[in-house]
C-alpha cells in the first residue's frame, strides 16, 4: 500500500471520528454522565463501520487496560479520564473528550475541550489558548521544519495567554498502531529537534493548565493523569499526515 492510499484510509477514519466528536460536543451539559457519552461514542463508531481504538488498549504505564471507548477528562484530569457511571458533569466544568478510531486497520486520534454550563472567564480563556496552540502548530507543520518548531508554537501560544503547557505529556506517531515512540512535545525551541519529513503521520496535542507544567498519574494501576497542583487543564489534539509538498489534517477538530 502506498503512503497516499494509507492516508486516504486514515482520512476516512478521521472523518468518522470528527463526526462523532461533533455529536458528543453538543451533549456536554450539567448532569450528563460520562458513561452516557462513552456509550454513545461507541455506538456511533460501530454504526459507521469502524471500531473504538481505546477500549481495552493497554499502555505500558498502566497495570490495567483502559476499559472505555471515550476518554472524558474533567477539570484537573488532563488525559485518560475514566468514563464511568459515577463521573457526572457539573455546571462550570471544563470537559476534554479524547477519542480514537480504528478504521480498516488504521488508527486516528483527536481531542477537544468544551465548557459545561456557565464556565469562568479564566477557564474559557484556557480553552481558547489551548485550541489556538493547536491551530498555530498546525500552520507551521510541514516537511523541512522541525519538531522544535511545533513545540515552540504550542508553548509560546499557551504562555502568551498566561497559562502553562504540560511538559511531560505529548503527541505521538500513529497509523497501523495507536501510539508509537515519537514524542511531539508541547515545548521547544525553533529550529531544534528532528526534521519533519514526508511520509510521517503523527498527532499534535497541546495540553495546558492554569498553573502546572507537569502531571501526575492518579493511580499507578489506572490510566488518568491530573495536573500536579490540581489546577484546571484543557486538551486539544489532531492527527496530521506529512507529504513533501503539503500537510493534511486527518481529524479536523478545529472546525467542529
Amino acid at each position: 500500500m502506498t503512503f497516499s492510499e494509507q492516508v486516504e484510509i486514515m482520512r476516512e477514519g478521521g472523518t468518522i471520528l470528527t463526526s462523532v466528536l461533533k455529536i458528543l460536543k453538543e451533549k456536554i451539559e450539567p448532569g450528563v454522565k460520562a458513561s452516557e457519552l462513552d456509550a454513545l461514542a461507541e455506538k456511533l463508531i460501530l454504526e459507521a463501520g469502524a471500531k473504538p481504538a481505546f477500549k481495552n488498549y493497554h499502555p505500558n504505564f498502566c497495570k490495567e487496560p483502559y476499559p472505555y471507548s471515550l476518554c472524558v477528562s474533567i477539570n484537573e484530569i488532563v488525559v485518560h479520564g475514566l468514563s464511568s457511571e459515577n463521573l457526572i458533569i457539573k455546571d462550570g466544568d471544563i470537559v476534554s473528550l479524547d477519542l480514537g478510531v480504528k478504521f480498516k486497520n488504521y488508527f486516528t486520534d483527536a481531542a477537544i475541550t468544551v465548557g459545561a454550563g456557565k464556565i469562568s472567564k479564566e477557564n474559557k480563556k484556557l480553552i481558547l489558548a489551548t485550541r489556538k496552540a493547536l491551530e498555530n502548530a498546525i500552520k507551521i507543520t510541514a516537511a523541512g521544519n522541525t519538531f522544535g518548531d511545533i513545540g515552540w508554537e504550542v508553548e509560546s501560544t499557551i504562555m502568551d495567554y498566561g497559562f502553562k503547557p504540560i511538559r511531560d505529556l505529548c503527541g505521538h506517531d500513529i497509523g497501523e498502531f495507536l501510539h508509537g515512540n515519537l514524542q511531539v512535545l508541547n515545548f521547544g525551541d525553533p529550529g531544534t529537534g528532528n526534521k519533519i519529513k514526508g511520509g510521517m503521520i503523527f498527532t499534535i496535542e497541546p495540553m495546558a493548565s492554569i498553573s502546572s507544567q507537569f502531571s501526575l498519574q492518579c493511580n499507578p494501576s489506572q490510566c488518568p493523569f491530573r495536573t500536579e497542583d490540581n489546577s484546571v487543564s484543557a486538551h486539544f489534539e489532531a492527527t496530521l499526515a506529512i507529504f513533501e509538498d503539503k500537510t493534511l489534517v486527518l481529524t479536523p477538530v478545529l472546525g467542529i
